[in-house]
């Protein structure tokens, strides 16, 4: 299939397969004698992997390893676990990060009444205290 019919069939742009092709994360396609990329279904496959490893939180590095982690005969399914749990701690940390700045804004967000001129908002008074202390 043509690069438009893959990144059709997949959901993606055109230069997001190029761009997977170029980080090596799917095969450099093979060519026509018209000069057109002619790519497989498992180039499909390997796009499915990649969107749906994204979506639960695997950077394009990460999913690259686990691309050759996949192929490596010595790799086991306790090596691809602790990846993911490493991926889940993770998560975890940036739930706590979150929850604190969720915290921070509604604190802020409680000093203010909404009314008056911005030269005496006590949210921006507090955000210049906090970045002037640093």
């Amino acid at each position: 299939m043509t690069i438009g019919q893959l990144a059709k069939k997949c959901n993606v742009n055109i230069e997001t397969v190029r761009y997977y092709e170029r980080r090596g994360l799917i095969p450099a396609a093979s060519r026509r004698e018209s000069g057109y990329r002619q790519f497989s279904d498992d180039t499909v496959k390997r796009i499915q992997f990649i969107k749906h490893s994204q979506e639960v939180g695997f950077t394009l590095k990460e999913i690259s390893e686990l691309l050759s982690l996949r192929v490596d005969p010595k790799t086991t399914c306790a090596d691809i676990m602790r990846r993911t749990e490493g991926k889940i701690s993770e998560v975890e940390k940036k739930i706590q990060a979150l929850s604190r700045i969720k915290k921070a804004l509604i604190k802020l967000r409680s000093t203010c009444s909404g009314r008056g001129p911005t030269s005496e908002c006590p949210i921006l008074e507090a955000l210049e205290t906090v970045r002037g202390s640093r």
